[in-house]
């Protein structure tokens, strides 16, 4: 028979929520276990339970935001460095991009606990995710993920065979192989890279590795999400229909 493990982690791992939104889940009592309402943290369960949120957990998740940004050079993706905001400064109603396929109008509640889904170097641009939402964060940055994330890559320098299929397998980064990539030339001077992680100014380094320099980098998807003719520096809603 399997060993219990915690519901909060078991939750977090089923992509229910994150495991501190399980535990205040949990203190509130609008988790069942294989029908039985649980209130108690620290809670052990068999790994093979049924789980389900309350009504009133579900009905929460699904008011929180998750917003698409168009970074542009300058702003760092998560905490403020000196002399440089945080691309969350520009979620505000007049950045909000007014396409005619607004779904919702812009909250200033839809700031409290907005964090970014990854990260995007200081002089990159492109899409960025930030949400509210755990179960969203856990699916693009969670340990496990398997979300593709697509990059136009302008780059100065020779390349060859030899190097392009290191880009696409064979490099290591402090120590560690880089997980397979698929990198090919989009034009003359422009790779395109599709990865599945994101280590710190990770398409930079590949790139020095082979001899060659970044001169611009744009990230221009996210699973199946696309960054789309949103203009530098606005935002827009998550749509419903939409899905990473």
């Amino acid at each position: 028979m399997a060993e219990p493990v915690r519901l909060s982690k078991l939750m977090s791992e089923r992509g229910l929520c994150s495991r501190r939104e399980a535990d205040r889940y949990i203190e509130r009592g609008l988790v069942f276990v294989d029908g039985r309402r649980v209130s108690e943290l620290g809670t052990r369960v068999d790994p093979d339970c049924a789980i389900r949120l309350d009504d009133a957990a579900s009905a929460q998740q699904a008011q929180r935001a998750t917003i698409l940004l168009h970074k542009p050079v300058g702003y760092v993706s998560g905490q403020p460095e000196p002399g440089y905001q945080p691309a969350v400064t520009l979620i505000r109603r007049d950045t909000q991009w007014q396409d005619g396929r607004a779904n919702q109008s812009f909250h200033p509640a839809h700031l409290k606990g907005l964090a970014p889904a990854g990260r995007l170097d200081i002089d990159s641009t492109g899409l960025l995710v930030l949400t509210q939402d755990g179960r969203i964060a856990r699916q693009l940055i969670g340990d496990d993920s398997d979300i593709e994330k697509e990059y136009l890559v302008r780059v100065s320098g020779r390349l060859d065979d030899k190097g392009l299929a290191l880009l696409n397998h064979g490099l290591s980064l402090d120590g560690r192989a880089l997980r397979p990539a698929r990198v090919g030339w989009q034009n003359a001077d422009q790779l395109r890279f599709i990865l599945k992680e994101g280590r710190k100014r990770q398409i930079r380094r590949m790139c020095e590795l082979v001899g060659l320099k970044v001169v611009g980098l744009k990230r221009v998807r996210i699973g199946r999400v696309r960054l789309g003719e949103l203009p530098s520096g606005q935002w827009r809603y998550l749509r419903p229909d939409e899905h990473f």
